[in-house]
Formats: structure tokens, C-alpha cells, sequence
């Protein structure tokens, strides 16, 4: 699992984002839209889920995205072209259905909008007329705005501190659209709470609704049970069921719960990995 090519996409105020271009033909020759992989940096770290952003099945290689944030993703930042995982398994999760719906809306927030990139492509393959809306706290931090422009038939922008795009968060504009006109659906990615009032603005509009779900995984085979939601009232695992899931059903305060359990040992990690 050689990397090929890695890029610095952003880097504002010590956040980076960085995409890693990564020489895996087996998977890049079987992934579909919404899949996602499970990667090892060495044979001590812990295993994390990416979402598959690009797959180029000539050069065999996929692209993966992320943010430095806890350990394990600023170890991946510290590696570089020429220099191999230590695993990569995949494609994992169900692809995202993808059919002739009519109107979709795409909703991605932050590096959510990584993930909205090869769903969008493939809606719109697919003969749907793509709106996508994206969100980032400021210009600097909105990242493939170019690519999905070139898979949108209309794109909108909105930053927090309205350095980009208009002001306001991404729920403003869907709202203002669905006030307008009639969708078919709506897909969102992104931060836990970002999805949550998509949800909500959808249920008001009566909007079918999917969400891509960045639970905690462990293993990402079923085996451990680390990533189980509850859609309407049913237990199931993002890695095996999912990861896209009808929003309307997702208890969102158990998710929000459970995706923080384990943050203060993480920060204690960081802490030391910062200090070494």
C-alpha cells in the first residue's frame, strides 16, 4: 500500500488537509460511490475508516482525504510519497443507491465534503439534476469546490465568517431552496450536528433524506459492535449496514454520545504526541 502522491490541500492556522493518492488496484477496481476504506499507519496504531474520494482503475490507486486531528490522522500526515501503510482493507460499507431520483440537493460540511464528491459524480451519471450546497467555517478551509462544480448543475457556498460564498450555514440555503421548489432528495455529509438540522430541515419540508455516518469503528466488520446506531428503534452497524442511512430514523443524541466516548483519552494522546 505505496503512496503515490500526497498533497497538502490546505494548511490554515496548523489544520491540514491533506489527500493521499495511494496504489491499491484490487480495491480501486471494486469500490463504488459512498464506500469507504479501514487503514493501519504502522502495526501499533489503531485502525480508521476514509471514505473512498477518488478511485482511477488505469493507475490503479485510490484517493483518500482527511483532516490532522487525533493521533492517528496527524501520524498519516507525517507520511509522505514513496512511503507505504502498514494495511488498507476495502471497499467496506454499502455503496450509496444510486438511481434517477429527479432533484437532489448534496449538503457537505468541512471534510464531509470529500465525501460528497464521488456520490455527486455519480447521481449525476446517473441522469439526476445535482444542487450541492457546501459549508466551511472560512474560504480557506473549502476544499473541491472546482471539482464539484463540474459535477453540480448549481453549487452553492457558505462560510461562516462569510470570507466566501454568502454567510450563514449550509441549513440556510436548503431552506431558501426548499422554500422555493420541489426536491426528491436530499444527501448530506459532514459534522454530526451539521446532519442533525439538515434532518430537521428536511422533515419540514417532507424531504426524503440520507446521511453518510461517521460513527466510531473498531474493526469495521461487524465484529466489534463500536459503530451501532439506532434507526428507528433498530440497532445497526455504519460499517456493515451503512454507512448511508435514512436520517429521518437516526437518534442523533445517541450518536453525538457515542462518538464522544472516547475523547478524553484521545486528547491525552495528542497531548503526548505533540510533546514528542
Amino acid at each position: 500500500m505505496k503512496i503515490i502522491n500526497k498533497k497538502i490541500i490546505n494548511d490554515v492556522g496548523g489544520v491540514k488537509i491533506i489527500q493521499l493518492d495511494i496504489a491499491s488496484g484490487d480495491i480501486a477496481s471494486k469500490a463504488l460511490a459512498g464506500q469507504f476504506v479501514m487503514l493501519m499507519v504502522n502495526d501499533k496504531g489503531e485502525r480508521i475508516p476514509l471514505t473512498l474520494v477518488n478511485t482511477d482503475k488505469s493507475r490503479g490507486t485510490v484517493s483518500l482525504i482527511f483532516q490532522e486531528a487525533g493521533f492517528t490522522t496527524q501520524s498519516l500526515g507525517k507520511l509522505n510519497s514513496g512511503d507505504a501503510l502498514y494495511s488498507l482493507v476495502g471497499p467496506l460499507g454499502h455503496p450509496t443507491e444510486i438511481k434517477r431520483y429527479g432533484r437532489v440537493i448534496l449538503v457537505g460540511g468541512g471534510v464531509g465534503i470529500a465525501e460528497i464528491l464521488p456520490v455527486a459524480r455519480a447521481l449525476k451519471g446517473a441522469g439526476n439534476h445535482i444542487t450541492t450546497i457546501l459549508g466551511s467555517r472560512n474560504k480557506e478551509l473549502l476544499i473541491l469546490e472546482t471539482e464539484l462544480k463540474s459535477a453540480s448543475d448549481q453549487i452553492y457556498i457558505m462560510t461562516d465568517d462569510g470570507s466566501y460564498g454568502r454567510k450563514g450555514f449550509t441549513t440556510d440555503m436548503l431552506k431558501e431552496l426548499l422554500s422555493k421548489d420541489k426536491y426528491d432528495l436530499i444527501y448530506s455529509v459532514g459534522p454530526i450536528p451539521m446532519m442533525k438540522r439538515v434532518v430537521l430541515v428536511s422533515r419540514e419540508y417532507n424531504t426524503k433524506i440520507l446521511v453518510s455516518l461517521n460513527a466510531l469503528m473498531v474493526d469495521a466488520t461487524g465484529m466489534c459492535g463500536c459503530c451501532r446506531v439506532s434507526v428507528f428503534g433498530e440497532v445497526k452497524f455504519s460499517c456493515v449496514d451503512g454507512p448511508d442511512f435514512d436520517g429521518a430514523g437516526v437518534d442523533w443524541e445517541e450518536l453525538e454520545k457515542r462518538n464522544k466516548v472516547y475523547s478524553v483519552q484521545e486528547k491525552h494522546i495528542c497531548n503526548l504526541f505533540s510533546a514528542s
